[in-house]
């Protein structure tokens, strides 16, 4: 490993950073900063077990990065994703309404469940439609806007869509996007341009700081940077094989149509690429 500063996206380098103990202002201070809370800012935060149980042995138990409650009870739930699976919206609604639930099965009623707040950096394109790198859900009414279901609420940073340089770095989340960005990338004498003023920032380098690392550690660092590579190789070869099943799916369509038509086999392989015994067995 060549550069100072290791990849936050790491799993192990994230759960070090903002699910640590000894880290936890840093954790307080990026929630603050996400959720704009320069008013009423969050003081102080506990962990909660990352392993959401399941509630019947026939389900699967799920695991998130980061769980917290600060101290009027509110939970946040803090994922980083690296790989681009299908359906991470409906697994952050899923992983939000498990915690929800768990509310009650700790004898809390129900005029007493506190927030679920949901917060994902991802490392791909969620929302292919949205221009905005940053952005914020809410259950609002359809008809008038208003926020009466106020329990649940989502934020997403998608780091593709983030483009601004070091140097014109403003506010805040432009800082942790930059860092979740390119942290990696960055050399020591362009960190006081990123950091500025702010401490706290500053020490989430120093956490990336792989001097900082014993060798067990940086060892299982390398493991899981290899094993998040392979998984995006595997998802990339998924999707490829999809695209190719969908592509051929079609030509199968278009060749049984031309089948009906009464059309030459040897017409349908040129117009198709199929071949003339894929043909003959439809």
């Amino acid at each position: 490993m060549l550069n100072k500063f290791l990849n936050p996206k790491n799993d192990s380098a994230f759960k070090r950073i903002f699910g640590s103990e000894k880290n936890k202002d840093i954790l307080i201070h990026f929630l603050n900063d996400m959720f704009g809370r320069t008013t009423n800012p969050i003081e102080y935060i506990t962990f909660l077990p990352t392993v959401q149980d399941p509630e019947t042995a026939a389900l699967r138990s799920s695991t998130v990065d980061v769980m917290c409650k600060d101290t009027e009870g509110n939970q946040f739930i803090v994922e980083m994703q690296v790989d681009g699976k299908p359906g991470f919206e409906k697994r952050a609604q899923y992983y939000a309404a498990k915690a929800y639930v768990r509310q009650h099965q700790k004898g809390v009623e129900y005029p007493d469940f506190k927030e679920i707040i949901f917060l994902a950096i991802t490392d791909f394109t969620l929302f292919p439609d949205k221009t905005a790198y940053f952005s914020h859900h809410l259950i609002l009414d359809r008809e008038t806007n208003e926020h009466n279901l106020k329990d649940f609420s989502f934020t997403f940073l998608e780091l593709p869509k983030f483009k601004k340089k070091k140097e014109a770095l403003k506010t805040m989340v432009e800082k942790w996007a930059y860092f979740f960005k390119k942290a990696e990338d960055t050399k020591l004498q362009d960190l006081p341009l990123i950091v500025g003023s702010d401490t706290i920032i500053q020490r989430a380098f120093e956490e990336l700081d792989q001097h900082g690392w014993t060798d067990a550690e940086l060892r299982y660092y390398d493991s899981v940077e290899m094993k998040q590579m392979d998984d995006k190789v595997l998802l990339r070869k998924a999707v490829e094989e999809a695209e190719i099943k969908g592509e051929i799916t079609g030509k199968i369509k278009i060749a049984k149509k031309m089948l009906s038509a009464g059309m030459r086999i040897s017409d349908i392989v040129l117009m198709t690429e199929l071949t003339e015994e894929e043909i003959r067995q439809l």
